[in-house]
């Protein structure tokens, strides 16, 4: 086997391989007398196939698998003799080959760079902290308590407001024929609560018991049913009843609804969970602003191929958005532009934590990924099971696990070597699109 290096641009390599004629006759030899001593043909006891034969019944089949395992094995060579450490799958293209003849083919191959982290004790980030005052925990309460709220019907001649109920019949129509799912009777809506469509809901303030009123609105461009995204639409509605919300104490009673023994044992859970969400949230703006900073400090090439198949993946997601269906070609190519960048940077930014780890020695556990399973798994109420023996058989799957817990480790050990200043925040702060921020600041 001769390997030739033939071209070596940046992080691509490209070989010309050559296998003998010899070399080729020798492994198809080597398979069919393997072949010999176990197949049956008519005739025959196993062994005895006559050698002609063997080649003519299964010649081509095992010659498949010789020139599979001979270009195999060249760009391994290829690999192991150059040092390199393949991005991807090496590609083969076969030049020349035929019987009796020589075996040429090329293997294109694009490598990982060299990466050499920087000092990240020179990184300086800030984590914004949130104290979850009384007030919040009451808020929270509040909302928990208007979840068990009940409706009794209204005084005779009370016209609807925002936070009432009614009950109504309505039949929606669009260009004057009812369409499917757009009928109903007796249902009570919550005037304000958001939960038909937009400006559903305003038009019945002010209706009384009794009432007909006709709803016109225009179903939002995203909305589910392809045949009503866009279009308008009336209602014809009937207000058959006009209902007052009913207070909700927060109190012992309120705490039982929800399976605790008292208040003070709902209030403590509710804190808990505030503290969690927002540490949650805490924890991915300080990830976002390291992250950041790693990408303004870390510039080197990245594989070509990779940046493709993560631009393939941003770009699939994104076609399913119906304005950028909608979009001109014209914006297309702009925001394809923007993508690819944005799969550059994750590419490049992937690339570096993946050295870091790599030259600290971090690893996942497998404690770790069989926790991140039994998760998954409990997502699934009843098919827990099936799913831990999905992830096992699957090794693209088990990876998808693997990845995150391996990323979030390698962030850990990366910001116990930045110098990290909190800054107590409000929660509104907290919560506030970074981007936004950056515009107020």
């Amino acid at each position: 086997m001769q390997v030739t290096e033939t071209s070596s641009e940046g992080l691509k390599r490209e070989f010309r391989i050559v296998v003998g004629a010899d070399d080729i006759e020798r492994r198809l030899t080597s398979k069919l007398n393997e072949l010999g001593q176990r197949v049956r043909l008519p005739g025959f006891r196993p062994g005895k196939v006559p050698p002609k034969l063997l080649r003519q019944q299964y010649g081509k089949a095992v010659m498949s698998e010789v020139l599979e395992e001979a270009v195999n094995a060249g760009a391994q060579k290829a690999v192991a003799d150059n040092s390199l450490r393949p991005a991807l799958q090496p590609r083969v293209e076969v030049t020349r080959f035929e019987d009796g003849a020589d075996l040429e083919y090329t293997v294109a191959i694009e490598v990982l760079p060299d990466i050499v982290p920087g000092d990240f004790g020179a990184i300086q980030i800030e984590k914004l902290v949130v104290n979850v005052d009384d007030a919040q925990v009451e808020q929270a309460l509040g909302r928990l308590a208007g979840q068990q709220k009940t409706f009794k019907a209204a005084p005779e001649g009370k016209a609807a407001a925002s936070g009432d109920a009614v009950l109504i019949d309505f039949v929606g129509k669009k260009d004057g024929v009812a369409f499917e799912g757009g009928s109903a009777q007796d249902h009570q809506l919550e005037l304000g609560s958001g939960a038909f469509i937009p400006g559903f809901e305003d038009q019945l303030v002010g209706a009384k018991a009794g009432e007909a009123r006709e709803v016109k609105v225009t179903f939002p461009e995203g909305y589910g049913n392809a045949e009503l995204a866009g279009k308008e639409a009336v209602f014809e509605v009937t207000v058959k009843e006009v209902r007052e919300a009913e207070p909700v104490s927060i109190d012992d009673e309120l705490a039982k609804r929800y399976g605790f023994e008292n208040l003070e044992g709902l209030r403590k859970a509710v804190r808990e969970q505030i503290q969690q969400e927002h540490g949650q949230i805490t924890r991915n703006r300080l990830k976002r602003s390291l992250l950041d900073a790693l990408a303004g400090s870390h510039d080197f090439p990245v594989p070509a191929g990779m940046v493709d198949l993560e631009f393939e993946q941003i770009w699939k997601q994104a076609e399913q958005d119906p304005e950028m269906a909608a979009a001109s070609e014209e914006d297309k190519e702009k925001q394809k532009d923007e993508y690819r960048a944005i799969a550059q940077r994750r590419v490049r930014l992937g690339l570096l934590l993946s050295e870091v780890g790599r030259l600290n020695n971090i690893d996942v556990k497998p404690e770790e990924v069989t926790r991140a399973m039994m998760e998954q798994a409990r997502r699934f109420p009843g098919q827990e099971r099936q799913v831990m023996e999905y992830f096992q058989k699957t090794p693209e799957a088990m990876a998808q696990l693997r990845a995150p817990i391996y990323e979030d480790k390698v962030v850990d050990f990366i910001l116990e070597l930045a110098k990290v200043t909190e800054r107590p925040v409000s929660a509104e702060e907290l919560l506030r699109d970074p981007e936004e921020a950056g515009k107020d600041a």
